[in-house]
């Protein structure tokens, strides 16, 4: 089944289709939305739909940031009833872990994971909303709507170590400085945002503990997330572990809980195979990274856990029929 997204994604999208002198009932109607489903923000529609209504919009307007500019106006409301339980969590920490643990009830394509290295908190974002349509704007509104969530806990003022996009730059940042920060970067290895793992454990100013357990009941009553499957957890690792050159059955299966053979059954319930698994997680991360000119294809085989170069490029002639060189050469021109 495809993904779908709240109506909420789209709050405020008529407000600023006005701001840039765009329709927005006409833009919606081409995509097949409903303007008059506004008013319905808890009602579902396909993710793929809402990508191309931004990407349309970006275009008609002239603005590259059109997504961003949506995230800049985001409240933490946008969540709907989820927000309730997220602004009554004691700290930063568990706000995200409510966030995290519960994204599918208010958009089945988002994902967003949490990893602590060195001090360092790092917030993974990304979107499957299974088309292949563009979703550059999507994603910033993602990122943009999840640094806003953190500023409510953590204020105006602050700011993270860095926010990343692995696609390229638009011709303008202005806008993406103003909302995310300086530290901004493009065709950068993730999409995400970095910022110190102290702030986690930040206390809620918005909390109230007299409200805390009529929050945690509405959250008892909601259905658990169906994206921490084996093979969803599978994926994530697999990408983890690949650059490092300890992405074996084992090292994952390992990291789930599971023996090699408990791994092998989950996927074969799913119609999986870990080989396939992995291809695939290679495949994606191939596409990112062959296409981006920052990285060289030493870099791009160390990334995919290849130990030469040369095994790296026999795989990807195997998956895409040409060579590296050849398919970067190729996207550099269309």
């Amino acid at each position: 089944m495809k993904p779908l997204a709240r109506y909420a994604s789209l709050n405020r999208y008529v407000d600023l289709c006005r701001t840039v002198d765009v329709d927005a009932v006409a833009l919606m109607r081409s995509v097949g939305l409903s303007p008059a489903s506004l008013a319905n923000p808890d009602q579902w529609v396909p993710a793929a739909s809402i990508a191309s209504l931004l990407e349309r919009s970006a275009a008609e307007s002239g603005h590259e940031d059109f997504g961003l500019l949506l995230a800049g106006l985001r409240r933490l409301s946008n969540l709907g009833p989820l927000s309730l339980v997220i602004r009554e969590e004691p700290d930063v920490r568990s706000a995200l872990d409510v966030l995290m643990r519960y994204e599918h009830t208010y958009n089945e394509s988002l994902r967003i994971r949490l990893n602590e290295v060195n001090g360092l908190a790092t917030l993974r974002i990304s979107l499957e909303v299974g088309e292949p349509v563009d979703t550059r704007q999507s994603v910033e509104l993602a990122v943009g709507a999840t640094l806003q969530i953190l500023r409510s806990f953590l204020g105006s003022r602050w700011h993270p170590v860095s926010v990343g996009f692995t696609h390229n730059a638009p011709k303008d940042t202005s806008t993406h400085r103003r909302i995310l920060g300086d530290t901004v970067e493009f065709d950068h290895e993730f999409t995400g945002i970095v910022f110190f793992a102290a702030d986690l454990d930040a206390a809620n100013q918005l909390s109230d503990e007299l409200l805390r357990p009529y929050a945690r009941q509405f959250l008892d009553s909601l259905p658990a997330s169906e994206t921490s499957d084996t093979l969803s957890r599978t994926k994530e690792l697999i990408e983890v572990l690949l650059p490092t050159g300890r992405c074996s059955v084992e090292q994952v299966a390992r990291s789930l809980g599971f023996d090699r053979r408990t791994l092998h059954r989950h996927l074969a319930e799913s119609g999986d195979t870990f080989t396939a698994v992995l291809n695939s997680v290679r495949s994606t991360l191939a596409e990112r990274f062959v296409a981006n000119p920052r990285y060289s294809l030493t870099e791009v085989a160390v990334h995919l856990g290849f130990s030469t170069q040369g095994s790296f490029s026999r795989w990807f002639r195997t998956q895409f029929s040409t060579s590296p060189s050849a398919w970067r050469t190729q996207r550099s021109i269309s």
